[in-house]
């Protein structure tokens, strides 16, 4: 038996396709709005058109959570920028506020220098009792750097306390605060003299002072240097309230502290000053200035 071969119509019908097209369009073109074509297409496009929205509304979503997706990846990474770049500003901030804090306690200790015209070394404050009973601070210099028990110790603000002991590289000082501490001191405005004696709650009170002498909140408070324990003239505070008067025997005199309200770092250990009263000088390495001595 012969084989048969398969009859080849695919470019017959290829070219018939194109025919029945091309005769398509042309019937398209010449019939009006309302040929048998035209309802053809308007018929098919009614069935495809509820089938599209679906599709486009979901390709949208789709663009759309992507494009969200994207944003908040973004917002995220810029948010942690900040936030690092927060804390990286913060920290500078806080650096520079404790230079500036430091550049003016140091501008005020040389201010103090030159007023008073004190011949001493600058110390660095390494330690601090915490207990009532004894208020002290030590230094880092000592011995090796000349300092001797009895020398008048200044912070930035005035005088802060008296080296009562002393190492090889370090002293502690007793603070003017101390319940044993004492200093002869005088009135400024109308050189009354007086005791300054520390107590258990960190203020300092002005006692022995004369009955008759009137006493105001402001009056600056200053080292008389009697009992040669403390430098003469150098600033101790000023008088911050007054209870009772002149006359009264329970009267109270507080004295502002100085530089034991502000947080000192940095001191200077007075070898010698003039003082800004005149007069005679306190030795600055004489007794102590605890209450038995000034008493």
């Amino acid at each position: 038996m012969r084989e048969r071969r398969p009859l080849r119509i695919g470019p017959i019908l290829c070219a018939l396709l194109v025919v029945v097209c091309v005769l398509a369009v042309v019937v398209y073109q010449r019939e009006g709005a309302t040929g048998p074509l035209h309802s053809v297409q308007a018929t098919v496009a009614g069935i495809i058109a509820p089938l599209q929205g679906p599709g486009e509304a979901a390709s949208g979503a789709v663009d759309d959570l992507g494009q969200a997706q994207a944003d908040a990846s973004a917002s995220e990474e810029t948010l942690s920028a900040l936030k690092q770049q927060n804390a990286e500003l913060r920290n500078l901030l806080a650096q520079a506020e404790e230079y500036r804090l430091k550049a003016q306690d140091l501008e005020n200790l040389l201010n103090l220098k030159d007023i008073y015209e004190i011949e001493g070394m600058g110390a660095h404050v390494i330690g601090r009792s915490t207990d009532s009973w004894n208020q002290t601070i030590t230094l880092d210099i000592g011995e090796s750097s000349g300092v001797k028990p009895g020398l008048t110790v200044m912070g930035s603000y005035g005088v802060v306390g008296q080296v009562a002991s002393v190492a090889d590289r370090s002293c502690t000082v007793r603070l003017l605060t101390d319940p044993q501490s004492g200093v002869a001191a005088l009135i400024q405005s109308n050189r009354a003299e007086g005791i300054v004696r520390g107590s258990l709650d960190g203020l300092l009170y002005l006692e022995n002072v004369a009955a008759d002498v009137t006493v105001e909140p402001g009056d600056v408070v200053l080292t008389s240097g009697l009992g040669g324990s403390y430098q003469r003239g150098l600033l101790i505070g000023s008088v911050v309230k007054v209870e009772g008067r002149a006359g009264d025997a329970t009267r109270t005199i507080v004295v502002s502290p100085n530089d034991i309200t502000h947080g000192y770092e940095d001191v200077i250990v007075v070898f010698e000053a003039s003082g800004d009263t005149g007069g005679d000088e306190g030795s600055g390495d004489g007794a102590s200035g605890d209450k038995g001595a000034e008493g």
